[in-house]
């Protein structure tokens, strides 16, 4: 184990402290605040593909949902990262 760990120091690995509670219902705040903007994202898409008309409007929606989504969880992933840091 010592070896790992002096491996990790030489290649600036972080060990991970464990969490305080304070910093766990940070961490399920975040969490439920994202995978809300998420359900209301796509309700939004639900009803914008009802009102597509054409393929192209289609498929222009589902892309900018996938950024939506891709954007959401590095912000949501930021804020953890920040939390834990925060420690």
């Amino acid at each position: 184990m010592e070896r790992l760990r002096q491996k990790d120091r030489e290649s600036a690995v972080e060990e991970q402290r464990p969490l305080t509670d304070a910093q766990k219902v940070s961490i399920a705040e975040a969490r439920n605040v994202y995978q809300a903007k998420v359900a209301e994202r796509e309700i939004l898409h639900q009803d914008a593909l009802a009102k597509a008309k054409t393929h192209e409007e289609i498929e222009k929606l589902n892309k900018e949902m996938g950024r939506d989504l891709e954007r959401l969880a590095g912000e949501r992933d930021r804020k953890i990262d920040e939390i834990r840091k925060r420690g």
